[in-house]
């Protein structure tokens, strides 16, 4: 089994088609350039020492070298004792709010962002359980099925924003629904949702799902994002805040925190409701709660010995960089003057005449 110790490292591999950009654009640049000179021919003539394949060579042996860096510094360990062993487990599935009401800042710095912290906190207080994470605004998309992968959970967790789901609104009930589908109720392992929302514009009946939700006992439970004064919602142009959502009047739209839904929606599933403030997430109560949904012992196998594989890759990557370092730009004149192809001509011996004889 392959994991890393530090897995956000890996994003930096995400620099790479950037970096190819680039070079590409400095090669047209410097090729346009040449041309304007004048005749290909006479420029290359002129310019003896100039290599124009040398540059590639290196370019493509820094970018090796530079994702093997990447992937070295991720640290990669690979499992290489397998063992059965048993844990109790239970299933909890997080529904977040992903409309654009949840980017007011009555909550610093955002509502949203403030919803991501909360769960990165209650990733790293989960013990064998596994975790599911589902977005909603209008719609309910499944972000992260159900796993036990944490980092791979706070990776899909920091990618998550308002943009995702283009279809505004606030679908509870539909999350709630696309959870209970998620859920495999078949290996009896403990459930329970964590709804994050500032509830607002809810468009079905979430009350209703909760209930039946609680029915298969399932127990939802309800983070309130915002203030009951609520926040201006602002409004972002290439990703930079460029004001305000306005109504129909110019008015910047307040958006509050719907509390009473939050309560019904949590009384109905047979959970806990808390309203998050910028001193308090409302964690502590929530994983209260959940520390109360029964967990199944599952014999399962695990790799319990983890071997380091980074200085392979940190290795393979400095000898890459040294060779690049050592590829001179410029051509050896000495060198190019040697054709080992070259196919010389025989040499030609005078025929010497011979008299005839008389």
């Amino acid at each position: 089994m392959l994991r890393f110790a530090y897995i956000e490292i890996l994003w930096g591999l995400a620099a790479i088609p950037v970096f190819i950009l680039l070079f590409l654009g400095v090669r047209r640049w410097k090729k346009k350039a040449i041309a304007a000179l004048g005749d290909k021919g006479v420029v290359h003539a002129m310019m003896p020492e100039v290599s124009f394949s040398r540059p590639v060579i290196k370019f493509i042996l820094f970018m090796v070298a530079y994702t093997f860096l990447i992937i070295g510094l991720a640290d990669p360990r690979i499992g290489s004792r397998l063992e059965e062993v048993k844990k109790k487990s239970a299933d909890l599935m997080i529904m977040l709010d992903v409309s654009n009401s949840m980017r007011a800042q009555d909550v610093v710095p955002s509502r949203l962002e403030s919803a991501k912290r909360a769960i990165s906190q209650l990733i790293e207080n989960l013990h064998n359980d596994r975790i599911g994470i589902i977005v909603f605004a209008g719609e309910a998309y499944v972000q992260l099925p159900m796993t036990t992968d944490y980092s791979a959970a706070k990776l899909f967790l920091s990618t998550i924003n308002p943009e995702m789901v283009p279809t505004q609104g606030t679908a509870i009930g539909a999350a709630i629904d696309l959870g209970m589908r998620s859920f495999d109720f078949k290996n009896g392992t403990g459930k329970a949702m964590i709804i994050i929302t500032d509830g607002e514009n809810h468009e079905d009946d979430a009350v209703a799902a909760a209930k039946a939700a609680a029915d298969k006992e399932v127990t939802v439970n309800v983070i309130g994002m915002g203030s009951v004064e609520g926040a201006p919602i602002p409004l972002y142009q290439n990703g930079r805040e460029a004001g305000f959502h306005t109504d129909s009047l110019g008015k910047p739209v307040v958006s509050k925190l719907n509390e009473t839904m939050c309560k019904e929606v949590a009384a109905g599933g047979k959970g806990a409701y808390v309203r998050a403030t910028n001193a308090n997430s409302g964690l502590a109560i929530v994983i209260d709660q959940i520390s109360k949904v029964q967990r199944k012992t599952l014999d399962t196998k695990d790799f319990k010995d983890f071997e380091d594989r980074f200085q392979f890759f940190l290795g393979f990557a400095f000898l890459l960089l040294m060779i690049e370092f050592f590829i001179s730009d410029r051509k050896n004149l000495r060198l190019s003057k040697v054709n080992i192809f070259e196919v010389k001509s025989p040499d030609v011996y005078p025929v010497q005449k011979t008299q005839r004889s008389l």
